[in-house]
């Protein structure tokens, strides 16, 4: 069965994304991305030197996707610029957008992320915005041409899971652009539970970087987007306030 994800016209086979940041050493790094069978990769612009210093974190992952983003801007303009700098740096015109408004729980500054996605689709870029989990702030970045949206499944680097599944499932539904819970996924059920909900892939970092074993967690990681995926695909049973036997009640022994 083909079921590739595809966002502004590339298809990928992996619903896995991974982030790059906190990895005990480039080693593991490079093994933990090719144990998750990720695509597809998220690098800081602020945490890989666009003078050269710490590229070798980009040449140990050249044959996958560079997915750079705008993490620590605080305002459209920082972001733009920040975008900007990547798609020359790193030639692509791919950006995961982030602009954050509170520095202790990292939500995003809507209003000014808003503005960024807009300028920055009429700019050329695809964009990948990082948002808060509202159905309406995802319909309207949706609606300014956001190639996707990727709504926090709670805080960054929390490992809280999907916080709000209501709110992660009414997006999945609505949603005329693919949707990427991105954000506080701490484990593999976590990452199934998103995916149940109907997300269209997940993006983790911390999960798998500060785990106690990076490669194994991949792994894990790698197969609970994939059951997750074949869950919500095959239909998961309604749930019942009562019993109801699976097998036969006629024909019992003394019946």
């Amino acid at each position: 069965m083909n079921d590739d994800l595809e966002i502004a016209g590339v298809k990928l086979k992996s619903r896995l994304f991974l982030g790059t940041a906190g990895y005990p050493n480039q080693g593991i790094l490079r093994d933990a991305v090719h144990a998750s069978g990720c695509e597809l990769v998220t690098v800081s612009i602020r945490r890989v030197s666009l003078e050269g210093h710490g590229a070798n974190t980009v040449d140990i992952l050249s044959n996958y996707r560079l997915l750079p983003n705008t993490a620590g801007c605080e305002t459209a303009r920082d972001a733009i610029l920040t975008a900007e700098l990547a798609r020359e740096a790193l030639e692509t015109n791919w950006v995961k957008l982030e602009v954050i408004g509170d520095r202790e729980t990292l939500y995003p500054d809507t209003s000014e992320l808003l503005e960024a996605t807009r300028k920055l689709v009429d700019m050329g870029f695809v964009v990948l915005p990082y948002c808060n989990d509202d159905p309406v702030l995802c319909m309207r970045l949706a609606d300014v041409g956001a190639a996707a949206v990727m709504p926090m499944g709670s805080l960054i680097g929390s490992g809280m899971g999907v916080a709000n599944p209501a709110n992660i499932e009414l997006i999945c539904r609505r949603s005329p652009v693919p949707v990427i819970v991105d954000a506080g996924i701490g484990t593999a059920s976590d990452a199934v539970i998103a995916m149940e909900l109907g997300a269209s892939a997940v993006l983790l970092n911390t999960a798998v970087a500060k785990s106690d074993d990076p490669v194994r967690m991949a792994l894990a990681m790698k197969h609970a987007v994939e059951a997750g995926r074949f869950a919500y695909l095959a239909g998961r049973i309604p749930r019942r306030g009562r019993a109801e036997p699976s097998s036969p009640q006629m024909g019992l022994v003394g019946s």
